[in-house]
């Protein structure tokens, strides 16, 4: 594990988000809402929980040490994982690309000698957690990778061509 993956990942994240949010800022209300069979049933509900997820990862890795991206009046409030916390694409898309923002400036605060470091928090469940730091980073990234992958699905379920997951593109 070492910074220059872990800023890569950031690079590929805000990248990709932003070619798939191209994609979903065309979807009509009824494409953005429309169920499948997924846990997250809709687009609309995956790009939710993504947005919580990366939210509240932010806040579990700024407790590693002082960072100074936390300190952005995004994280002043805390958001549950049960929250709805977006209303339509426009509105997620302008939430997504800030913390995408605040994302970077993490990437850009850790240091080398913090990846080997233990990470103590608790999780959505109220079970207290110990992982590694770096670990942990390259948790957050994956996650949403999965779950951009699903949005994928449910677009081509809807016939919408898509193809914006490429890290080759940056490498």
């Amino acid at each position: 594990m070492d910074i220059i993956t872990l800023k890569l990942f950031a690079q590929y994240n805000e990248k990709i988000n932003i070619e798939m949010d191209k994609i979903i800022s065309g979807l009509s209300r009824d494409q953005w809402e429309k169920e499948f069979k997924g846990f997250f049933n809709s687009v609309k509900s995956m790009c939710n929980h993504i947005y919580i997820c990366d939210f509240n990862w932010l806040m579990r890795f700024s407790k590693l040490r002082k960072f100074e991206f936390i300190e952005n009046k995004l994280f002043y409030e805390s958001i549950g994982f049960d929250e709805t916390v977006i209303n339509d694409m426009q509105d997620y898309i302008g939430k997504r690309n800030e913390l995408d923002i605040q994302i970077n400036k993490f990437i850009n605060e850790v240091k080398q000698e913090d990846l080997n470091k233990q990470l103590k928090y608790v999780d959505s469940h109220g079970k207290e957690n110990t992982r590694n730091f770096g670990g942990s980073i390259l948790h957050m990234f994956n996650h949403e990778t999965h779950h951009r992958g699903m949005i994928s699905i449910y677009l081509e379920e809807m016939g919408i061509e898509n193809d914006y997951s490429n890290l080759i593109a940056l490498v």
